[in-house]
């Protein structure tokens, strides 16, 4: 941590080197605190010397200093569950928890208890709830939110490679010929890694391919867009491996040196030999098949990134290592700008695969099936215990803990009642168990409403170790800002639990110590990389050179990618697998895997005809406890919505705007209608974000299909069959409250069938719709608005005819609250009705344009917001580029700033920019 001298008496400025906390490029950011007599002020800037982004940062990352505020904090201890909650000391909830878990354990064994944790933990907090799990309760029953996301990836490289390893780096990107991108909307998800690559194309004319069903943000870049069928990836690439035998673009000295079982894969994937059955299958035309097949077999340098598209599904291991087939067959692999490239989607996936956060991994890439890793782990540990087989994978373990197996869990760092499939289920699971403990920083999720014992952890600003990126480079998570109130590491909190139940080896004082105890137990017995001479102990992750960092060494560690050599000089390992038998299976040699098609577990029926694919958007993260505290956050895509094509959205009767209620044999909620052209018939997609706090009915986790990959236990959350129903609404309306009086709005809000949550400042806005009558709520608006006071005046027009109701409550003359009922076609521009709480005080004209529910001024709105940073809205650029014939994105910038800050807006310019110049054309 490098700190600034105090520059006068009055205030003191700090600034801190630390990483981002949201997807796993890992970005490293500034963090400048100033404090004064006012209180802490931080600004968060990118770390221009940090390798991963070089200075770069995403919107949301732009946007951290929104999301560090206490006005969502749990900031004390609490035992007892619902109206029996009360605020708890720590040494009470620590007892509470450790004898729990020992009673349990005493009675039912140690399979009783289970942990589920997240990617969101720092590598220190990972090592030691999995050293305690596994080591002194003995147990695995132990996994993490990571399972949802990449654990489909560690499986396959494990199978091929014998070690889960992303074999090549970032600057790979910057160096190949052609870039994959597989099932992954890597614009709006990794939009810094994406940056890059879209720098290296102007540079260097890389051909970029996008295979994904939907038209996406990256497609906008792309050279080849393949809208392949849902689950149809293992075809795909089977296909190809075929055609690349048939056509004589095998390298056959690399295969014939280096890979085993290449008859296997080729007997198994021999019915896509047919290029027309492949086109048949994947729904690609037999053109861009061959275009596609033709450029990856004639470029020597091809990057394949493959993501959630490929990981998410009950064939998401055969997927990736059908992608895998492809780089072995040509040697496509271990050479600057040539691998597959896994893309994790949690800032610290990779350091929880470190240190075995999987419930079928130990730690330090040592296997949890294998007697003398076993023996090696306990014997480092000098542990009373160590876990001898599999524990249960997230969705095994919910349904358990429902059937009463599991006694106790601890979750900590993440919201399962939102994220996991079948989400009814986990809610059922909860409810059900004896005891459930929650580590988190947000008082209120959805999960933390079933704690029996809730522990308030340190969020990020406030946490202190390292997290693992993408490319295996650790970097440092430095903390910068006081930890508030009682918030405990999430260590500590293990450790202190650990030491009631009568466990020595947690005495650890900070994060410095679990880190070397981390790397050393990565080094032990792990001999250096040596062909001929190899122990049954190697693997490539190895931190020797980190075993005897200091504390002031440590927290100075600039970010470096493992393996870590003991000298410290010789670290410059950026594409692993380079040279003959370097791969990490006992003979050296990598081994294709035969991935034979399967089609999904559950398909298309007359009751579900169509398949809902889930992901992310651009400006929110997992379930929006941090994002959404940010009204910087919410402009770009508001509400939760279900993509549909326009002829399906005909079929089922659903407009534009409306409501569908989405169900499937699981669950079922009820999000907005977007149509585009974007998605193929047959299907519909929607965003994993929204929850409980923020809508009413938008779980869509609630509807995703539990089925999951028989090797990896990945859930499929790519192919859910489901119907979609028009919800019949009597009124629409749009509610906006001053955020200061908002505590007066909660009984309405409540009592509306379906809502939506936008925040926003200084007003926050609510989107409603309702299945009663209108005048029903216009009678009770007085009751259900607490605005009861004689010092609010109430301004209001009813016209029952039409459906309309306007009501504007003011105070000393500003706007604190409007409520517009109508059609949906007639509610007033959100635009205009937020800019008038920014007013001071309101004058005649606006009071009656308020109650007209009409702008006085007849300038046409930016339209949705694009550009968030500079708020430029869809509109405002369009006729940017009309009135001006803009043909490339970089004079939008210069026009309008939009694009010109953190990028992630670029993509979406580029797409205006075709749409402008197609109806120019047509």
């Amino acid at each position: 941590m490098t700190s600034i001298p105090v520059v006068d008496l009055q205030q003191k400025v700090t600034t801190t080197q630390t990483t981002c906390p949201y997807c796993g490029v890992g970005c490293g950011v500034t963090a400048r605190v100033v404090e004064d007599a006012s209180g802490l002020q931080l600004t968060v800037k990118g770390d221009p010397n940090h390798p991963a982004n070089l200075g770069k940062l995403c919107i949301k990352g732009s946007h951290l200093a929104d999301t560090v505020g206490l006005s969502q904090r749990l900031l004390h201890p609490q035992v007892g569950r619902g109206e029996y909650r009360k605020v708890s000391t720590w040494s009470h909830a620590i007892q509470r928890v450790a004898e729990k878990f020992k009673t349990c354990i005493e009675q039912y064994g140690p399979e009783s208890v289970a942990f589920y944790v997240s990617g969101q933990l720092l590598t220190e907090d990972y090592y030691v709830v999995n050293k305690f799990v596994k080591g002194y309760l003995g147990t695995a029953n132990i996994d993490t939110n990571s399972r949802l996301c990449m654990s489909s990836a560690v499986a396959a490289h494990k199978r091929s490679f014998g070690e889960d390893i992303v074999p090549a780096s970032y600057t790979d990107f910057e160096h190949t010929d052609m870039v994959v991108l597989v099932g992954s909307n890597t614009a709006w998800c990794h939009p810094i890694l994406f940056q890059r690559m879209m720098q290296a194309k102007q540079q260097r004319q890389i051909f970029v391919v996008v295979i994904d069903p939907r038209f996406t943000a990256t497609c906008e870049s792309a050279d080849l867009h393949l809208p392949i069928l849902p689950g149809q990836d293992v075809c795909l690439f089977n296909g190809l491996l075929q055609y690349l035998v048939a056509h004589g673009y095998e390298d056959s000295a690399f295969v014939q040196a280096y890979t085993d079982d290449l008859q296997a894969a080729l007997q198994a994937s021999m019915s896509e030999s047919d290029l027309a059955t492949v086109a048949q299958k994947t729904g690609i035309s037999i053109e861009r098949l061959t275009q596609f097949y033709e450029a990856f077999a004639r470029t020597e340098k091809v990057m394949t990134l493959f993501s959630m598209g490929v990981n998410q599904s009950s064939q998401g291991v055969n997927k990736a290592n059908s992608i895998i087939n492809c780089h072995l067959l040509t040697g496509k692999i271990g050479k600057l700008g040539a691998a597959p490239f896994s893309m994790t989607g949690q800032p610290n996936a990779m350091g929880g695969r470190e240190v075995g956060g999987l419930s079928n991994m130990l730690a330090a890439h040592l296997d949890l099936d294998n007697a003398s890793h076993q023996t090696l782990v306990q014997a480092f540990w000098q542990s009373p215990h160590i876990a001898r087989r599999a524990g249960l994978k997230a969705v095994d373990l919910f349904q358990a803990v429902e059937r009463g197996e599991i006694k106790a869990i601890w979750i900590m760092a993440t919201n399962p009642v939102v994220s996991l499939p079948d989400a009814t289920q986990v809610q059922r699971a909860l409810e059900a168990c004896e005891f459930v403990v929650v580590s988190d920083i947000s008082q209120n999720t959805d999960t933390t409403a079933y704690a029996d014992v809730l522990l308030p952890a340190l969020g990020w600003g406030e946490k202190d170790g390292t997290v693992t990126n993408s490319e295996r480079r650790i970097s440092r998570q430095r903390a910068f800002l006081p930890a508030p109130e009682q918030a405990k590491a999430d260590w500590w909190a293990i450790c202190q639990v650990a030491q009631r139940m009568g466990f020595s080896g947690f005495d650890f004082k900070d994060s410095h110590e679990i880190f070397l105890e981390h790397a050393k137990l990565t080094a032990y017995k792990n001999t250096e990389y040596h062909q001929t001479q190899r122990s049954e102990y190697f693997r490539y992750l190895n931190l020797a050179g980190l075993t005897d960092l200091s504390a002031t060494a440590y927290n100075n560690l600039q970010p470096i990618q493992w393996p870590v050599s003991a000298h410290l000089s010789h670290n410059s390992v950026q594409q692993l697998y380079g040279q003959a038998g370097q791969f990490s299976h006992k003979n050296g040699r990598a081994k294709f895997i035969a991935t034979p098609v399967v089609d999904p577990v559950h398909q298309v029926s007359e009751r579900y005809p169509l398949i809902l694919n889930t992901g992310r958007v651009r400006d929110q993260w997992h379930t929006m406890t941090r994002t959404g505290l940010s009204a910087n956050l919410t402009h770009h895509l508001s509400e939760p919505y279900c993509e549909i094509h326009a002829q399906d959205a005909l079929k089922y009767g659903l407009r534009h705007e409306g409501l569908v209620k989405i169900q499937s044999a699981w669950g079922q909620c009820v999000l907005r209608v977007k149509i585009s052209a974007n998605i193929r018939r047959g299907q519909v997609f929607a965003p994993i974000h929204w929850n409980d706090q923020f809508a009413s009915d938008a779980r869509i986790g609630q509807v995703v299909n539990p089925v999951v990959d028989q090797i990896s236990g990945e859930p499929e959350f790519k192919h859910t069959p489901v119907l979609l129903q028009h919800f019949q609404s009597e009124w629409y309306g749009t509610l906006y409250v001053d955020a200061q009086y908002q505590v007066h709005i909660q009984q309405f809000i409540q009592s509306v069938t379906w809502w939506v949550k936008i925040p926003a400042t200084p007003a926050i806005r609510y989107e409603l719709a309702d299945r009663r009558p209108l005048q029903h709520i216009v009678r009770a608006l007085k009751v259900y608005l607490d605005f009861q006071d004689e010092s609010f005046e109430w301004l209001n027009v009813d016209d029952a005819s039409a459906q309309v109701s306007h009501t504007v409550v003011l105070h000393a003359g500003k706007l604190v609250a409007t409520l517009y009922i109508a059609k949906q076609e007639q509610l007033p521009d959100r635009h205009w009705l937020s800019s008038l709480f920014q007013r001071q005080r309101l004058g005649a004209m606006h009071r009656k344009a308020l109650l007209a529910g009409q702008a006085m001024s007849m300038a046409s709105s930016e339209g949705p917001l694009v550009c968030s940073c500079f708020k430029v809205g869809k509109q405002r650029i369009i006729d940017t580029i009309q009135a001006k014939k803009i043909t490339d994105e970089k004079e939008v910038t210069a026009c309008l700033r939009a694009g010109g800050n953190c990028g992630s807006c670029l993509p979406e310019i580029r797409g205006l920019i075709k749409a402008c110049q197609q109806e120019d054309f047509t």
